[in-house]
């Protein structure tokens, strides 16, 4: 304990800054108990009830998600995990064997992890397009068809295209509906990272947000993000499995005694692991010990304080908050200070030891970047993680 104290508590009310994790004992007691059974849960004749309790997770996400009867999933370690299985999956089902003049769309506020699947995958750099971005740092829908377009007639290959659920940057979410249509339009895969912003989803005020989400052909979510879990819990839902079993499946003749087993799911051959511990107790015992309802109620809490903080901080002329945050995280920068000045600023919030923020950069300059995610951040704490930035602000 005294090592993992020379760190930051990702847990505590006061850490605003990237995404918090974790902090949840029922989490804790099923990774403990899944642990302590430690079952294999590749191949579904080796463990059939505790792959169905994962299925069934993964059928609820699914429902909530408004993908059709048939979708299924896989939980991973985490959002590149997915996105790495869902790049694959694309990559097989669009373009199969030959990768030549392969093409995916991305915008510069899009998770790196996207990129980095497509190396993973087998192609080059050059084969990640960026698509500009609309004054309010969305994805540019006309530009991205006309990108496309033009890409097509040198003879390239489009064949994914990502939008975003909330980008880590700036919590921003892509106008889905208009991607989704683009993508049907162009037959492209359409992926939808909701790393962040999925969670939401379970939320009155989010599903509208998300709205389009439901035409992708692969949603990352992570769990470990907004929905409080542990670190180490992601999560890929598809509209078609078989699209993930004809990119992962690979057999060998070791395995020949194992037969599958009807309605229930071999994750090996869904993913890029073969040998997977049991994550759905963390997934499972949570929502049903707090139920959804704790979750939904929760995640109100943190969108209303997000608002409270864009409010506050935008009425106090020192501060320019250019854009109203989708979810939970608000940008802000001093209003006449450079970026060193910005810099100087973060660092003295953070070293009082309060509360810890992080920055970005947006269209080329340095802005403070807050998020309000953690189960324990209440009111009290934004009040006072409030207080915090102006007195830095003073002293700067």
């Amino acid at each position: 304990m005294r090592a993992a104290g020379q760190g930051v508590n990702t847990a505590g009310p006061g850490y605003l800054a990237y995404f918090p994790a974790g902090g949840l004992y029922s989490a804790a007691l099923a990774e403990l108990l899944a642990n302590a059974a430690n079952r294999y849960t590749g191949l579904a004749q080796m463990s059939p009830a505790l792959v169905a309790m994962e299925h069934g997770v993964l059928t609820w996400l699914c429902e909530q998600f408004g993908l059709p009867s048939g979708a299924g999933g896989i939980t991973t370690s985490g959002g590149s995990t997915a996105t790495l299985s869902a790049v694959l999956a694309a990559r097989q089902s669009r373009l199969g064997d030959d990768l030549t003049g392969a093409t995916l769309y991305v915008t510069g506020h899009t998770h790196h992890c996207v990129a980095k699947a497509a190396r993973i995958c087998g192609l080059p750099a050059a084969a990640v397009r960026e698509v500009p971005m609309t004054d309010d740092l969305r994805m540019d829908v006309r530009a991205a068809a006309g990108l496309i377009a033009a890409d097509r007639a040198r003879g390239l290959r489009p064949f994914l295209l990502a939008g975003t659920a909330g980008t880590t940057g700036t919590g921003t979410i892509d106008p889905l509906p208009e991607v989704a249509e683009l993508a049907a339009r162009e037959g492209l895969w359409f992926h939808v990272d909701a790393a962040y912003g999925g969670g939401f989803q379970l939320t009155e005020r989010g599903r509208p947000l998300l709205a389009g989400v439901e035409r992708a052909d692969s949603i990352a979510l992570d769990p470990h993000k907004s929905m409080f879990l542990p670190y180490g819990t992601g999560v890929l839902l598809v509209r078609d499995p078989a699209t993930l079993h004809a990119a992962h499946a690979d057999g060998g003749d070791y395995l020949q005694d194992l037969a599958a087993m009807d309605g229930l799911p071999d994750f090996a051959n869904l993913g890029v692991e073969l040998t997977r511990e049991f994550r759905g107790l963390r997934l499972w015992l949570p929502l049903h010990l707090h139920g959804v309802d704790a979750f939904t109620r929760e995640l109100e809490e943190k969108l209303d304080l997000a608002a409270v903080v864009h409010r506050e901080l935008a009425a106090d002329p020192r501060f320019s908050v250019p854009w109203r945050p989708d979810l939970t995280v608000v940008v802000f920068r001093l209003r006449d200070g450079d970026d060193e000045r910005n810099r100087r600023l973060l660092q003295e919030i953070n070293d009082g030891g309060q509360i810890y923020l992080s920055s970005t950069n947006v269209q080329g300059r340095l802005y403070l970047r807050l998020c309000v995610l953690s189960f324990r951040t209440h009111a009290r704490h934004v009040d006072r993680a409030l207080e915090i930035i102006r007195a830095a602000a003073d002293v700067g």
